[in-house]
């Protein structure tokens, strides 16, 4: 299939899904005025997964031409299933793809996008490419646009274990001067998530640096700790 072929593929698997009534309830709850078909997200991943194994992409170049012929059309649920797609492609992605992660993360603009570029697109490349990918996330860390620094501040999203912990508490403290809720909101889900690998070490740091991040980012990233008594609901 081209790039145009899989798009008219996708509107036609998504239509029979569509739930005209449920898309203004959607569209609010993502806070998002662009029109959207109404379509369920296991119905979006279905139609993603199926695309992928149908008309899989045949290279690099077919890759981004086709997220971003489906990323064009005007309903909000292209874009979900290009991310979908995206992450579905069996094309052994490397470091190069990185600028084309970014292009979609300042495109998408969003959370609900934006997370996906994020915990699905560049943190595995970060995990298999650590050398590599760390020094470009220190400058995306600083970039002018807020949904770059969100990406980087995610970017070892589910590493567990092989998490660079220096790094992200580093990072948490050096972003934690942002007024921005969206970037508040990432340095408690990094922590948090980290959280499940090494609690002690997440502890530590809240209880040494809790007072110099935003309440917003001390409870998200201390939640799991804050519920099993191991720190105070306010940084001390």
């Amino acid at each position: 299939m081209t790039p145009a072929e899989r798009v008219a593929w996708v509107r036609a698997a998504l239509v029979p899904h569509a739930r005209p009534a449920k898309a203004p309830e959607m569209a609010a709850y993502l806070k998002t005025d662009e029109p959207m078909l109404g379509v369920a997200a296991s119905d979006r991943r279905a139609v993603a997964k199926a695309l992928a194994k149908a008309a899989p992409a045949r290279d690099a170049a077919d890759y981004r031409a086709t997220i971003d012929a489906l990323w064009a059309e005007p309903e909000r649920e292209f874009r979900a299933v290009a991310l979908q797609f995206a992450r579905s492609a069996k094309l052994g992605l490397t470091v190069e793809h990185l600028p084309f992660f970014r292009g979609l993360a300042e495109r998408g603009a969003w959370w609900d996008l934006v997370d996906e570029v994020a915990a699905h697109l560049v943190s595995p490349l970060r995990r298999r490419h650590r050398a590599a990918v760390t020094p470009l996330m220190d400058a995306w860390l600083r970039d002018d646009c807020l949904w770059v620094r969100r990406v980087a501040v995610l970017s070892q999203l589910k590493h567990k274990a092989d998490t660079d912990a220096g790094w992200l508490f580093a990072a948490s403290l050096d972003r934690a001067h942002e007024p921005e809720v969206f970037i508040r909101k990432a340095i408690g889900w990094a922590l948090r998530d980290y959280s499940w690998a090494a609690p002690e070490a997440v502890e530590g740091f809240l209880r040494q640096h809790g007072a110099r991040l935003s309440p917003l980012s001390y409870r998200e990233g201390g939640k799991r700790l804050i519920a099993q008594g191991r720190l105070p609901r306010a940084a001390t």
